[in-house]
């Protein structure tokens, strides 16, 4: 028998190279982050203007908010305008920007989504009571905003000129969000069932501190009860417009929502077993980290792998319900 000749370096490589790439892989790829949507943050936030509207000090980057939302682990957010700057005399006391002068305008959340695609999305608003108001939010819609809002201005809920907005949502299929604050932003908490009923086509977004302080049945809808604490009693009227009307969503967003389970974590876990189809994440922070340490965003993501009752009503917050309600 002949002896075998010595294979040569290179020889080796090229014949372990062929083996290798014709062999099956031993291990897979690392999985792909599971997607998180945020439906609830604004660009240049948490600046500061006086009434002159010279701003006081800077608010956050568009570069801190793309690090913000990846250092929170999400992956699509959808921007919020605040609509145009504007001032009212004390006889229109509420009626003003409701975002202490950040300047979050139509425009600025419409290019980023245009530079950044399928990282962000953008949303639709104006001051509600202003004559061009559906006017201008028409025009965005028809440039794809995805939604009406964040409205926060001191209206009537059932007025003549929110309504106005409540047909635009409708006729183009979107939700509007609205900031709940007794005394300050959308009046008529107690009468927004009339609402529901006569839109029933229009998905509505309940936000802030009057929303989530009527989770509790017990609740007294006034300024002091803004930010309650203590064991919360189910059936408030939040619990009973989610309940009741199919096109009421909640929006968890902000110190309001974390509280809002944070003080009773075993009235949660119901209240996301309950509510689980209407649940939507937003975060609404001002911080440039994305950690729990100091943004409410990234506490809330945390309560809501908590508070959810499984895997799947998880992924329904997180993101499958957004995913649906705004046919991303």
């Amino acid at each position: 028998m002949n002896s075998p000749l010595p294979v040569s370096r290179r020889e080796f490589l090229i014949t372990s190279a062929a083996a290798l790439a014709t062999a099956p892989l031993a291990f897979a790829a690392a999985p792909a982050p599971e997607p998180i949507i945020d439906i609830h943050q604004h660009t240049n936030y948490g600046g500061k203007r006086d009434t002159a509207w010279r701003q006081i000090f800077p608010a956050r980057t568009h570069d801190d908010l793309r690090a913000h939302q990846r250092g929170m682990g999400v992956t699509t957010t959808i921007l919020l305008p605040s609509g145009r700057e504007t001032l009212r005399d004390s006889t229109h006391q509420g009626r003003s920007n409701g975002l202490e002068g950040t300047c979050t305008s139509n425009d600025d959340c419409l290019q980023l989504a245009r530079k950044y695609p399928g990282e962000f999305v953008f949303g639709a608003n104006e001051v509600s009571d202003l004559d061009d108001a559906p006017a201008v939010v028409e025009k965005y819609l028809k440039l794809g905003a995805v939604i009406i809002g964040e409205q926060k201005f001191g209206v009537e809920c059932d007025s003549a000129a929110m309504q106005k907005l409540y047909k635009l949502a409708e006729a183009y299929r979107v939700p509007i969000l609205m900031h709940w604050q007794v005394g300050s932003y959308n009046y008529g908490f107690e009468r927004f069932h009339t609402m529901l009923s006569k839109y029933p086509k229009v998905n509505f977004i309940g936000h802030a501190q009057t929303w989530w302080a009527n989770i509790n049945k017990t609740n007294k809808d006034n300024p002091k009860g803004l930010y309650p604490t203590g064991p919360v009693t189910a059936g408030g009227l939040t619990d009973r417009y989610l309940g009741d009307y199919p096109n009421m969503f909640a929006d968890l967003s902000a110190g309001s929502g974390e509280s809002a389970f944070k003080r009773d974590p075993e009235h949660a876990r119901g209240f996301f077993a309950r509510h689980q189809d209407k649940l939507l994440f937003g975060s609404d922070c001002t911080d440039t980290t994305g950690d729990t340490a100091v943004c409410s965003g990234a506490r809330q993501i945390a309560q809501i792998r908590a508070f959810s009752p499984n895997k799947a009503v998880e992924r329904k917050v997180l993101y499958g319900n957004a995913k649906k309600l705004f046919r991303l």
